[in-house]
């Protein structure tokens, strides 16, 4: 198995990420994005402006007839997956391979419902990239997109590849994006769920950056409360994260950019709606459904929620 043709539905900060190398890598043709309406317009218009160059890609619009691709590459956001899940049927094949890199603990299966496991990887991205306009200047070394199946171990450990993880394998190091296989996909995605919890909603209540975490105590008060939450939750459903987990994250968050904005702020400050149901919102409906109690992401979901309102009635 090789994987020699790509699309790219979402060409926002993280779809971003896969541009420049993929471009350099695939012939013409052969990496293309998943466009269509007002957006398509744009992209073929002006492209996507990405640490000074200039990228103009073929757009295929969704339902159109191409060749089916071998990788399908989604970077969208929580509000847009649905949509984005039924604009890339038409380029499903039947060895076509999908990783979706959002955030959230879900779209795997969303997309499995619809696909079929023996089409879906799990996927996910830590990277700390904002795009403005269709600007965005980010250091690539800072980023990496992790990807495989549930588990990528044998029975000792030791790192055991199905053909089609192989596949995205080679396609990256000739490209030379950065990436991590790990042996458990699960952990991994909950651990970057609880990460994501913890800085993007209080960054986004507190209209803070990144570099807040580096000296305000009661930031990463508000910011260690809201991963514990999570962590309960995640063992109870049998994912192992654990307090360690956080301690590691607590010494990465001081390497990010100072200036950095996550997402969700990012969202409120350009007055669009956010993730924050997928983020908070979940975390609470789950510990309803569990009987963990979860008031620190009841009290960020509906502050976050109160600025989503202030932003209409702004409007």
């Amino acid at each position: 198995m090789e994987i020699r043709r790509v699309a790219l539905i979402g060409l926002g900060a993280m779809g971003s990420f896969f541009v420049p190398k993929l471009y350099d890598t695939l012939p013409e043709g052969d990496f293309f994005i998943v466009a269509g309406g007002a957006r398509k317009e744009r992209l073929e218009a002006k492209g996507v402006s990405i640490n000074d160059t200039v990228y103009r890609l073929p757009v295929v619009e969704p339902g159109e007839q191409a060749e089916a691709p071998d990788l399908i590459i989604m970077a969208v956001k929580d509000t847009g997956l649905r949509q984005a899940i039924k604009d890339i049927g038409a380029l499903v094949g039947p060895g076509t391979q999908i990783m979706c890199v959002m955030n959230g603990i879900s779209s795997e299966e969303q997309l499995a419902e619809v696909y079929g496991w023996d089409h879906v990887l799990y996927s996910f991205m830590r990277v700390s990239i904002v795009m403005q306009d269709g600007v965005t200047h980010y250091n690539p070394e800072l980023g990496k997109v992790h990807f495989g199946e549930r588990n990528n171990a044998d029975e000792e450990g030791k790192p055991s590849y199905s053909p089609r993880v192989q596949a995205v394998k080679d396609l990256f190091d000739r490209a030379g994006i950065r990436y991590e296989i790990l042996p458990d996909m699960l952990h991994g995605i909950w651990f970057k769920y609880m990460c994501n919890i913890g800085e993007n909603m209080t960054c986004a209540l507190l209209d803070i950056p990144f570099g807040a975490y580096h000296t305000n105590d009661h930031a990463n008060w508000i910011r260690n409360k809201a991963m514990l939450e999570v962590l309960a939750i995640a063992q109870r459903k049998g994912i192992s994260l654990t307090q360690e987990d956080i301690d590691a994250q607590n010494a990465h968050i001081l390497t990010l950019p100072k200036k950095n904005k996550p997402s969700t702020l990012v969202d409120i400050l350009n007055h669009r709606k956010t993730e924050v149901e997928m983020f908070s919102g979940t975390v609470v409906r789950m510990g309803e459904e569990l009987g963990i109690p979860t008031p620190v992401n009841l009290m960020l979901y509906h502050g976050i929620k109160a600025l989503e309102a202030k932003n209409e009635e702004m409007e």
